[in-house]
């Protein structure tokens, strides 16, 4: 599996109420969510966005509260992966459970904005196509593979359990 996307560029310890502020979270509603995903950062990101676009990150990407909200949000806005240096531990959890890839590469500020990328899964190396440079991520362990093939967790038991 592959990912080609443009890269969109955030810093580092961008938290969970800046990828979904917490004045949105009276809705469950991930379409509802998506129109609002990065908005304090950057208020015009969901009409810039490309469905599969790539967001390119520092340290510490989700931290804050521990809301599920946050990778749904960006998920449904059709963000295709998010690549970081790392991840606050739940966001990273989250982001698996709900099907959003995830990447943890420590050479991001590399990577800059508008660059096109590809991220190879099973050779688990992002290009960045623009630059003509290729990284080697860490890679993810199968069972979170499984999941993001799934499409997150709920999708991945209701496969097992052979329920539709």
């Amino acid at each position: 599996m592959s990912i080609k996307a443009k890269v969109w560029r955030f810093g580092d310890n961008v938290d969970t109420d800046l990828i979904i502020a917490a004045r949105y979270l009276n809705t469950s509603e991930p379409k509802e969510l998506a129109k609002h995903v990065m908005e304090d950062a950057d208020p015009d990101f969901v009409n810039k966005l490309n469905i599969g676009d790539v967001i390119v990150a520092g340290e510490n990407f989700g931290c804050g509260s521990s809301r599920e909200h946050a990778p749904i949000a960006l998920k449904a806005a059709g963000v295709g992966a998010v690549i970081a240096k790392s991840f606050a531990r739940i966001f990273y959890r989250n982001s698996f459970n709900m099907g959003l890839p995830i990447f943890e590469l420590a050479d991001t500020d590399e990577i800059k904005e508008g660059s096109y990328i590809e991220i190879d899964l099973d050779e688990g190396v992002i290009k960045d196509i623009t630059a003509d440079k290729s990284y080697k991520f860490v890679s993810i362990p199968p069972f979170m593979q499984e999941l993001i093939n799934a499409g997150g967790l709920i999708k991945y038991a209701q496969k097992k359990m052979k329920v539709k």
